[in-house]
């Protein structure tokens, strides 16, 4: 099948998907106040529309410099850890405890040091994304060929040559599917600080619905959010497709 037909098909599977959802919906088979059908949503959608852009202007906002500032941190410190084995030794148990440790424990102190509003949301975020970053470039680092960094050496290649020809040429699929994991958890992050302690965000609005039970503004937003971070994740797969070609 071709590409084209590829999309049609799923565009089929989405519109069939939406209509079985409205004719159960309009059946009464679903309770509308927990399950309301795709016109309601629609309706639901124009209602908050303005409230909802803007609050999600700020949810990625807040996302975008937790992400970078995850990326920066997860991919050097996985180089080091990676490239430095008596370090690797004696860091990582306490990395692979901290990776393991539920992070909405550390909430409420994050909480109790910064207060409410936008800072917390961007180090929960952060902390969010930055240990699965390090752990999946540590490991791709580790895993380099050694042989190739025995090879480059024998011709004489300096420290910082390996890293920018070996390593990193070797190590890029994993660091973009450490970037694509990260910017999920992130806005995973910010999210939950808006929900249970924001003032602002697409968070904010999505607690504020739930707890006033406006099933169908609900829906319209959580779908906003969901609708961003699919194009979030097609964007960073796109960057993945034109890096691979430049490793190649």
């Amino acid at each position: 099948m071709s590409q084209a037909g590829i999309r049609w098909l799923q565009l089929g599977s989405v519109l069939a998907m939406l209509g079985v959802w409205e004719v159960v919906a309009r059946a009464g088979w679903v309770d509308p106040l927990f399950v309301p059908a795709p016109s309601a949503v629609l309706g639901g959608f124009a209602a908050i529309g303005p409230a909802a852009l803007a609050g999600l202007a700020d949810t990625l906002t807040k996302t975008a410099i937790a992400y970078a500032l995850s990326v920066l941190l997860g991919v050097a410190a996985g180089l080091v850890l990676g490239s430095l084995p008596r370090v690797s030794a004696a860091l990582n148990p306490f990395v692979v405890a901290l990776y393991g440790i539920p992070k909405i424990l550390v909430l409420p102190w994050i909480l109790l040091l910064l207060g409410f509003g936008t800072v917390p949301a961007i180090v929960y975020g952060t902390l969010h994304g930055f240990f699965p970053i390090l752990v999946l470039v540590s490991g791709a680092v580790r895993d380099v060929d050694r042989h190739l960094l025995t090879v480059a050496r024998a011709f004489g290649a300096r420290p910082w040559q390996l890293y920018l020809k070996v390593i990193l040429p070797a190590i890029v699929p994993s660091v973009l599917a450490a970037m694509r994991l990260g910017i999920v958890f992130c806005l995973l992050g910010v999210l939950v600080v808006e929900m249970f302690a924001g003032v602002r965000g697409i968070g904010h609005v999505l607690g504020s619905l739930a707890n006033g039970f406006q099933a169908a503004p609900l829906f319209a937003a959580t779908a906003l959010v969901s609708a961003a971070s699919i194009a979030i994740v097609l964007g960073l797969d796109a960057a993945n497709e034109r890096l691979s070609r430049w490793r190649g």
